[in-house]
């Protein structure tokens, strides 16, 4: 069975993006060099329609900017090789000039629950998501969610869209800090019904 990780940028207060929308949090480095350990463990990466939009229109080139963080670069290179897999009604299939265009599936949202929980159940590495809020708060309803890692920003935005959309029962897998960085990464597992009775 793979594992299915989250992972997520939030404020002291618990938003995940501030007022009008948009991530207000500093991460400094950190979370681009934590972002490149979990896609070093991953081969398939999950995302929501608007992370799709986004985020295959910036990384792909990320890969051969000099002026681009290390570890975002190395983050590109590996982001550009592994399978995609996204969770949409709407979204269009990629040119096929695109780096992305031959390892991404676009999946409906009535059909994500049974897709997602097959593709855990094959042979490989973790399934990671970034962003895609909507889409993996979806998912944690049908408990196929197994880790959220939080990286907790060193500032209170005191308003915006938070985290969760409801409930959920976490136990502590592990928390750490970074050199010269005020940033902590919190890692909990997600308490399967069978755990919380």
């Amino acid at each position: 069975m793979r594992t299915l990780i989250v992972v997520s940028a939030v404020s002291m207060d618990g938003f995940y993006e501030g007022p009008g929308s948009g991530v207000t949090v500093p991460m400094e480095n950190c979370f681009g060099t934590y972002n490149l350990e979990r896609i070093q463990a991953a081969d398939t990466v999950l995302l929501g329609a608007n992370s799709y939009a986004m985020f295959s229109g910036y990384w792909p080139g990320v890969a051969d900017d000099s002026s681009a963080f290390e570890a975002d670069r190395e983050f590109s290179k590996i982001y550009n090789r592994v399978d995609k897999v996204v969770v949409s009604d709407h979204a269009s299939p990629l040119p096929a000039e695109h780096p992305w265009a031959d390892n991404t599936r676009i999946i409906s949202r009535a059909d994500a629950p049974t897709e997602i929980a097959k593709l855990k159940e094959q042979d490989g590495r973790e399934i990671v998501t970034w962003a895609s809020r909507a889409t993996w708060n979806g998912l944690l309803q049908h408990d196929l969610i197994d880790e959220i890692h939080v990286l907790l920003g060193p500032a209170a935005i005191a308003g915006g869209t938070p985290l969760f959309e409801r409930p959920v029962s976490l136990r502590r897998l592990g928390v750490r800090t970074f050199d010269n960085a005020d940033t902590v990464l919190l890692q909990y597992g997600v308490r399967q019904p069978s755990e919380q009775r």
